[in-house]
């Protein structure tokens, strides 16, 4: 069977935005398909905001461009502007009209009609999951309610992309979860959903992931691609006493690749042709350094960010040598 053909929804093109001498997205390039759920990723200050900004019609790009929908964004950002619904993770609506007056309110900024308004608003509460709440004020709201009203109402005109910066930062991790059943559904339905978030376990739900640092794109391709692509040495979780202590000696053996801290963890990846556990427990048994366990995972994407992010420090200190 031949391969399904998504069109394509978002098509960058060496898109560049400058501030003066500072490039904030330097020559970038990438496609999402309708109905995929695209994530793009990377540190405070990286680029996503800029890159958003410019997507939604909202900044001109220096050079290169962008079509959102089919609509250029330098040339029609009013166009862009009808296809696209957005969220930020700081709650956009208004504190002081009931759930049911801001989705009337955002309908009415979108141009809906009484009667789509009416059928609208029945979604948008059904979504929301504030049945019997129609009249509460948002500020009553726990933050996972108010951050499913907050995407009805981006939705309410049926927009072909959907962008959502950081739509989960504050909410518990049960809300967080049915956040994202309710990105799925929708992006089922055919909508883009064009996110980035900073909780990279969440990643794991996107289709293809984008990561960006300094301004370019670093890597890209869906979760298992990326974890198979860049970590090719085995994964070791340790559980040890004296973690910062144990993080330092590992970090001065020649052997081991990359350690890193995950919560009272560590994250150990030896080189090959080396036994990974020997090298661990006789590395940290120099220090007297008690390990309480070793154990083989999977990556995670964290690990994944983490070594893209060590690699470009070791290139640009390479650079000025």
């Amino acid at each position: 069977m031949a391969d399904r053909i998504t069109p394509t929804v978002i098509n960058a093109q060496n898109l560049t935005r400058r501030f003066g001498s500072f490039s904030a997205v330097d020559d970038i390039s990438f496609s999402v398909g309708k109905g995929e759920i695209f994530g793009f990723l990377g540190a405070n200050g990286s680029g996503k905001s800029t890159t958003i900004r410019m997507l939604c019609g909202l900044l001109q790009s220096t050079s290169g461009t962008a079509t959102v929908a089919g609509f250029d964004i330098n040339k029609e950002p009013e166009r862009v502007k009808e296809q696209i619904g957005y969220m930020s993770q700081k709650f956009s609506l208004y504190e002081d009209l009931s759930v049911a007056e801001n989705i009337r309110f955002w309908g009415g900024i979108y141009g809906l009609t009484d009667e789509q308004l009416a059928a609208k608003h029945i979604w948008a509460i059904n979504i929301a999951g504030l049945a019997g709440r129609e009249q509460s004020l948002p500020r009553d709201l726990p933050g996972g309610f108010k951050q499913r009203l907050a995407l009805a109402c981006a939705m309410l005109h049926e927009p072909a992309v959907v962008f959502l910066d950081e739509p989960t930062g504050g909410v518990d991790p049960i809300m967080r979860r049915n956040f994202w059943d309710l990105i799925r559904s929708l992006a089922e339905q055919g909508t883009t959903v064009f996110v980035t978030t900073h909780y990279l376990d969440e990643a794991e739900y996107c289709n293809r992931i984008m990561l960006i640092h300094a301004g370019k794109i670093i890597a890209g391709g869906s979760p298992a691609e990326l974890k198979t692509k860049y970590i090719t040495n085995p994964v070791m979780e340790v559980e040890a006493d004296r973690v910062i202590e144990a993080m330092s000696a590992l970090e001065a053996d020649p052997r081991v690749a990359e350690t890193s801290v995950f919560g009272t963890f560590l994250h150990v990846s030896v080189g090959p042709g080396f036994d990974a556990e020997e090298v661990i427990r006789t590395g940290l048994s120099k220090h007297v350094i008690q390990v309480i366990r070793i154990e083989r995972i999977v990556p995670s994407l964290e690990d994944v960010f983490i070594h893209l992010i060590d690699l470009q420090g070791k290139d640009a200190l390479e650079a000025v040598r």
